[in-house]
């Protein structure tokens, strides 16, 4: 994805009204937050989000918006870091939007779930996959379009042990409530089913050299690395595994399910594995959506593109089914309305899991993640 390109269009999202008009006095506008990293490291990730949330947008105002009223988004950038995402929630409850898409990495989105659960504010995320967002029940107002760690944990260890048939992993992790949350998933599943894990370490995020744990890998006598966090820190280490010659199997998660991982690893990154959303692009409806994203930005959406894209149309979804903008009335439409988006037909369970969609694996293969059949 070409950052740069996206992030104009961010900047010109949040200085156009999509409904056209001041949204501040115009009662004629239903106001939709959008949250994530567009800036930083990681906003590879979020902008995605802001352009496929455009799209569904500009879609139903173009139909009239929602009786009536124009869907407008406010756009507010966390850099995926929880202090930024606590700022980013409490702008958008004081701009009274009436739900929120995002945030995009799970510890930013749970600093912010508080603050919209007390505000009786709905917030959909498709990306943030740590399972105690929804597994606690401490958010009955999030959902998301994409499944949790535990899923695509026992996923990656099942590859692992049937396809790869490694018995010694190092497990490593950046200590942050995605990533540590699926190494320890990973840790667990692989226990349970035989599968020695020899190291088990954290390594701090934005480090510009992980010589010592690669060494530590090295004098391990393992067989395969799984990797808990994101593509900046993934990177590095598979570029410094290799340099140093060890070349056993890179496994990791959705974290680096992303073109630039590969962008930035280059050459290193051949042959990882990643497991990360199921490839839905030749239904109709991602088809539709991919097609507009390069008719309107020139290029392939990024990370979590589709997932964003669901999760802006189950919720207007919502809001047009119950006929209301009010809390109660949305989260009750969200898990009693299936909806055709571009993940297929999904709905919610009780818990705000998406029904319908799942995770595979991935391997870069020819500078191209190829979904494992």
């Amino acid at each position: 994805m070409k950052v740069r390109h996206v992030v104009l269009a961010v900047f010109a999202a949040s200085a156009v009204l999509l409904a056209g008009g001041c949204a501040n006095k115009d009662s004629k506008v239903i106001k939709i937050g959008v949250a994530g990293a567009h800036s930083g490291d990681l906003a590879s990730y979020g902008l995605p989000t802001v352009n496929a949330a455009k799209l569904v947008a500009e879609e139903y105002n173009a139909k009239g918006g929602i009786r009536g009223k124009k869907i407008e988004l406010v756009i507010v950038d966390d850099q995926c870091k929880p202090e930024l995402a606590t700022n980013a929630a409490s702008k958008l409850v004081s701009d009274k939007v009436v739900a929120v898409i995002g945030h995009i990495c799970s510890g930013a989105t749970k600093s912010a779930l508080g603050i919209y659960k007390d505000s009786e504010l709905v917030c959909i995320s498709p990306s943030a996959t740590n399972p105690p967002l929804t597994q606690s029940g401490e958010y009955p107002n999030f959902f998301r379009t994409i499944a949790p760690d535990d899923a695509q944990a026992k996923l990656a260890v099942g590859f692992i042990k049937d396809t790869l048939k490694l018995t010694k992993l190092a497990v490593l992790h950046d200590k942050g409530d995605y990533g540590k949350g699926f190494a320890d998933l990973v840790k667990a599943f692989a226990e349970e089913t035989g599968i020695e894990i020899v190291l088990f370490e954290g390594v701090n995020p934005g480090a510009p050299d992980y010589s010592a744990v690669v060494n530590k890998i090295g004098n391990a006598g393992i067989e395969g690395v799984v990797w808990g966090g994101y593509h900046p820190e993934a990177s590095k280490l598979v570029q410094q595994m290799r340099e140093k010659g060890i070349t056993v199997p890179f496994v990791s998660c959705d974290g680096i399910k992303d073109n630039t991982f590969i962008e930035v690893a280059g050459k290193y990154a051949e042959g990882v594995y990643a497991t990360g959303p199921m490839d839905t692009s030749a239904l109709p409806v991602a088809v539709k959506a991919i097609t507009s994203h390069k008719d309107a930005y020139g290029e392939e959406p990024g990370a979590f593109f589709k997932e964003a894209y669901a999760a802006t149309q189950a919720l207007l979804n919502a809001i047009d089914k119950a006929g209301s903008e009010k809390y109660e009335d949305i989260t009750a439409a969200l898990r009693s309305n299936y909806v055709d988006t571009s993940l297929g037909n999904i709905s919610f369970d009780e818990r705000g899991d998406v029904i319908g969609f799942g995770f595979s694996v991935f391997q870069v293969q020819s500078g191209k993640y190829v979904e494992l059949k």
